[in-house]
C-alpha cells in the first residue's frame, strides 16, 4: 500500500480522536476500565483503517492515470499532517498505557505498606504481649527456675496478704498456690509460708505438717532448717516434749551449720 493511503487513513483517525480524545479517558477511567479502552481504541483503528484502504485504492488509479500533481502535492502535505497527528495519537495511548501500568503500581506499593504497617501494629504488639507472657528465669532457694507471668502474680498476691497480717486469706492463697502449681520452684517456700499463717493464728494442728512438708520434701530448701525449728515450737505449743527434742535433735544433725542450729542448742538446754 502507499504511504498516502496509509495517510488517508489517519485522516479519518484524526476525526475520531478529535472527537473522544485520549486524555480525557485518562483522567475518567478506572485502571480496568482504561485497559479496556486502549484494546477498544486500538481495534477501531485497525477497523477504520482497513474500510480507508478498501476506499482510497480507486483514488490512486485516478491520480495516477491524471497524472495531477498540484493534487499530489497537497495530498503529500496533508500526509505529513495526518503522520504527526498520528505519532500524537500514539504518545497518548502510550502516556494512558503509561498511567494504567503506574496506577496499579502504587496500589501495590500501597498494599504492601499498609500490610507492613498492620503487621507491625498487630503482629508486633502480639509479639510483644506473648513477651511478656514468657516464663521468666529466676533464682529461687539458691536454684534457677523457670516461673511463669501468672505463677508469679499468684504467689507474690499470697505474700501480700500475709504481710499484710491477713493470715485467714493468705493461708487461702497459699493453699490455692499449692493446688495450681504443685511443682512450683517456690513450693517449698509456699508451705512454709503457709504453716506459718496458721502458726500466726495458733493453729499448730495444721502448722506442723505444713512445716514438716517444706524438710521433708525439699531437703536442700533455704527454709528447710527454719521449718524444723518452727516445728519444735508447735510441738512444744502442744504439749509434745518429746516430740519436740527429737525435732531439734534431727535439726542439729542434720544442719548443723544453719542458723537455725544455735536456737536449736538453746531450746534443747531448756527442754532437758
Amino acid at each position: 500500500m502507499k504511504p498516502f493511503f496509509k495517510a488517508a487513513s489517519a485522516v479519518a483517525l484524526t476525526a475520531f480522536f478529535s472527537i473522544t480524545p485520549l486524555s480525557t479517558h485518562a483522567g475518567v477511567f478506572g485502571d480496568d476500565e482504561a485497559r479496556l479502552e486502549i484494546i477498544k481504541l486500538r481495534k477501531q483503528v485497525d477497523e477504520i483503517s482497513t474500510r480507508l484502504n478498501n476506499r482510497f485504492e480507486p483514488v490512486s488509479a485516478r491520480i495516477d492515470s491524471k497524472a495531477d500533481k498540484k493534487s499530489v502535492i497537497d495530498m503529500a502535505a496533508e500526509l505529513e499532517r495526518l503522520r504527526t497527528d498520528i505519532a500524537a495519537l500514539r504518545n497518548q495511548i502510550e502516556v494512558l498505557t503509561n498511567e494504567v501500568a503506574n496506577s496499579q503500581r502504587r496500589q501495590k506499593d500501597l498494599y504492601t505498606d499498609l500490610d507492613a504497617r498492620l503487621r507491625k501494629d498487630v503482629y508486633g504488639d502480639l509479639d510483644a504481649r506473648l513477651r511478656k507472657l514468657e516464663p521468666q528465669r529466676l533464682s529461687i532457694d539458691g536454684k534457677d527456675a523457670d516461673i511463669e507471668q501468672s505463677e508469679q502474680k499468684t504467689f507474690d498476691a499470697a505474700m501480700a496478704l500475709f504481710k499484710a497480717s491477713n493470715y485467714p486469706s493468705a493461708d487461702r492463697a497459699f493453699n490455692n498456690f499449692l493446688s495450681r502449681y504443685p511443682d512450683s520452684a517456690y513450693a517449698a517456700q509456699a508451705y512454709y509460708w503457709l504453716a506459718n499463717t496458721y502458726f500466726a493464728q495458733r493453729d499448730c494442728a495444721n502448722a506442723i505438717p505444713a512445716y514438716q512438708a517444706v524438710y521433708k520434701r525439699f531437703t536442700m530448701s533455704q527454709k528447710a532448717a527454719d521449718a524444723m525449728l518452727n516445728t519444735a515450737s508447735c510441738q512444744v505449743e502442744l504439749n509434745e516434749t518429746t516430740d519436740a527434742r527429737e525435732t531439734l535433735e534431727a535439726l542439729l544433725k542434720k544442719y548443723p551449720k544453719s542458723a537455725a542450729a544455735g536456737t536449736a542448742k538453746a531450746r534443747l538446754a531448756e527442754l532437758k
